[in-house]
């Protein structure tokens, strides 16, 4: 039957890291990606094809385009050119930005300092922007109430005159047309566009004043119910302009019920009238937009045009205003755009202020207070910007210096110094550095030697590999396999098999004492003792006592060996063996009657190459030879200690009662799967732990017996 020899993952146990030296080739960096022209970049990359693509699609849709009205198939291919064109610019796009943020943020000094500006310059401009963002808000705020209180103004000044002209009329209803003039003489000095009209019960209508911007009303309205009206009236979108005009109108009914006739008065909101507006309120008013003109024209240019015109920041604001129309129960809402410069607006607020202090109001006080905070605040800013350059220039030298010091070591100068005059971590970093550069020869040196050792024991470890059997071991009616698994690159554990005379065959196993290249050397000189002396001697316990006699002369003395040699004579059906101080040998047998299991032989022996007095003769006086019969389907074992004594975590050893039943259990299997089992039982029983000895076993399997000599392959 076949015998095997694991392989590498096997015959080394588990791997291990490599404590190999890497060579001073320079500093560590990510490997950069090769260079690419802008030409290559195009025709040799995905996103570059792919914008090659694109771009001609682009283009041959829009020559087609010339031609008349593309197709729905042409469009689909222009949208799909579109979407690749964004794919590939975004890509490079993404390309470029990591490429200039590595070549950026390279040097130690630009990092520090964008670590400094994020971290004190940024802030203090959010905090900045957040301040004006709330001033600003303010500030708008401010306008929209100022708007508001002097539009209410106007608004209650033309309820007054109304009501002043109604009570008036209600006293002396004959002269409703003097009384209505005689007002609006009173009240045109303040509003020169003021219009009144008195519609009286007869229907007949008496007006006095401009009304240009609309005609006076000639009938009262359903929807007024109410004595009276004060509010705004929005008159219909001026066709110059694109916007709708405000009126301020207040209508009082003259007597109980209303039976006395209506006055009207109104205020129309024009040009005089906002001047008017921003002389007392320092706000201007601007355009004017109804909700209603709004959703008519959104989208179109004159919905843009009047959103534009309503800016909301700084120098402009909005105020929302109630209006309804004076022929229809029909109301609605309009926003007014309201501008105003920050002087005026301050000064507005100010002029409230009636405290004096040092001959300055106390608002322009609080101001020069402010501005002087605010100054101070800046240069404070920039010295501490200029001393965190300063600061990060210092740093980034010696840095620096640092960095050429670490090329100059790349390049093999070893002599280089660095001099950092500062006495701080950096100049402690740089001795560190010269102390290190001093000792960096008797590093590479050790290193050059530990990487011959290491050739050395690769070349050992061949060596040792070449004495071990090689090939399958075709020997009828027994199945053999083995496996070795050094605990380091040269282990010391050694077995083989010898082909005899009358279909007899030697087995050997054997551990050297110690690791490394002296147990290959001693398990060299062992191979060629026994492969010598087992065509000499029939006797397993004669051929020991002569490799004990020769070998004992060339080990030294902190070496042995401990070893098993063993004949099987399937035609006798037995196997003679002797045990040299080595562990045990196991036997299951096929006819297991007694239910007893495999059997833990260990004949008398002491180890082999002990160099003390009398040893020789001890050796020969304890070593024993053993015979058992054998049947076919029994197994045998044969082990180094490494199986035994492998150790898991908690320092527990595997045991030979362990390995007893495990042969016990799966003995019916065939030679190589019992092999694979033990060694799987044997590695979840370890687990994560190391190994700290090799590990050899054969497994032999009587499979025929009685075997005729021309049988035998020779």
């Amino acid at each position: 039957m076949a015998r095997e020899r694991l392989p590498d993952t096997h015959q080394t146990g588990r791997r291990r890291r490599s404590g190999a030296a890497l060579p001073l080739t320079g500093p560590v960096r990510p490997d950069d990606p090769p260079k690419l022209s802008p030409r290559e970049l195009l025709l040799t990359t995905w996103p570059g094809r792919l914008f090659l693509l694109a771009a001609g699609l682009k283009v041959a849709v829009a020559f087609w385009r010339l031609t008349g009205a593309l197709p729905t198939a042409a469009r689909i291919l222009s949208s799909a050119a579109t979407i690749g064109l964004i794919i590939s610019v975004g890509y490079f796009a993404t390309k470029l930005f990591v490429l200039m943020k590595q070549r950026l943020l390279w040097r130690v000094r630009r990092r520090l300092i964008l670590s400094y500006i994020f971290i004190g310059v940024i802030p203090s401009l959010l905090v900045i922007v957040f301040f004006l963002f709330c001033g600003a808000v303010l500030f708008m705020s401010v306008a929209a109430y100022l708007f508001k209180s002097g539009y209410d103004k106007v608004v209650e000044d033309s309820r007054v005159v109304a009501q002043a002209a109604a009570l008036e009329i209600a006293r002396s209803p004959s002269t409703a047309q003097q009384t209505i003039e005689r007002v609006h003489r009173i009240r045109s000095q303040q509003y020169r566009a003021l219009s009144v009209a008195y519609l009286a019960p007869d229907g007949s209508l008496r007006s006095v004043g401009r009304w240009e911007h609309m005609r006076p009303p000639a009938t009262v309205p359903a929807w007024l119910t109410d004595d009276q009206f004060a509010g705004t009236l929005a008159l219909p979108q001026s066709p110059a302009t694109a916007q709708s005009e405000l009126i301020v109108r207040s209508a009082i009914k003259v007597g109980p019920g209303g039976r006395g006739g209506l006055v009207v008065v109104d205020i129309p909101i024009d040009e005089e009238l906002i001047q008017q507006l921003h002389d007392t309120t320092s706000v201007r008013v601007g355009a004017v937009i109804t909700d209603e003109q709004a959703a008519r024209a959104e989208g179109s240019k004159n919905a843009g045009a009047g959103a534009g015109g309503i800016g909301l920041m700084w120098r402009n604001s909005v105020a929302r205003m109630d209006y309804r129309d004076w022929d229809s129960p029909k109301t609605g809402r309009a926003t007014i755009s309201i501008s105003y410069k920050l002087g005026e607006l301050y000064n507005q607020l100010s002029s409230a202020q009636s405290f004096v202090v040092s001959g300055m109001r106390l608002g322009d006080a609080i101001l020069a207070v402010v501005v002087v905070i605010a100054v101070l605040f800046l240069i404070i800013e920039a010295v501490a910007l200029l001393m965190g350059l300063a600061l990060a220039r210092s740093i980034t030298s010696s840095v620096h210096e640092l960095f050429m010091g670490t090329e100059r070591v790349r390049q093999g100068d070893f002599t280089h110094r660095i001099e950092i005059p500062s006495r701080d971590q950096l100049g402690e970093l740089a001795g560190s550095f010269n102390q290190m550069t001093g000792s960096i020869e008797n590093l590479l040196q050790t290193a050059a030697e530990k990487k011959r050792l290491e050739e050395e024991l690769r070349i050992a470890r061949q060596i040792q590999m070449s004495l071990l059997p090689r090939g399958p071991l075709d020997f009828p009616g027994i199945g053999v396999t083995a496996l070795c698994v050094p605990a380091r690159e040269v282990g010391g554990d050694y077995y083989d098999f010898f082909r005899l005379e009358n279909n007899r065959l030697g087995v050997l196993i054997a551990d050297v004492s110690g690791k490394g290249t002296s147990a290959a050397l001693y398990m060299a000189e062992l191979k060629g003792l026994v492969l010598s002396l087992s065509q000499i001697y029939q006797s397993p316990r004669q051929l020991l006592m002569e490799v004990n006699r020769i070998i004992s002369e060339n080990l030294d003395t902190r070496s042995f060996i401990t070893m098993t040699y063993g004949v099987i004579d399937l035609g006798a059906g037995i196997m003679t063996f002797a045990r040299a101080g080595h562990t045990p040998m196991i036997y299951l047998s096929a006819n297991d009657s007694d239910g007893q299991g495999a059997q833990v032989l260990a004949p008398s022996g002491i180890v082999v190459g002990l160099r003390i007095p009398g040893a020789t003769e001890k050796f020969a006086e304890l070593l024993e030879e053993d015979s058992i019969s054998l049947q076919r389907g029994d197994v045998l074992v044969l082990y180094t200690d490494g199986i035994t004594e492998a150790m898991n975590g908690d320092s527990d050893l595997f045991g030979e009662a362990r390995l007893s039943r495990i042969v016990t259990e799966h003995g019916h299997l065939d030679a190589p799967e019992l092999r694979e089992r033990i060694l799987r039982e044997v590695e979840a029983f370890v687990g994560g732990a190391d190994q700290h000895d090799d590990m050899t076993m054969i497994l032999i399997k009587v499979e025929e017996m009685a075997v005729s000599r021309e049988s035998i392959a020779v």
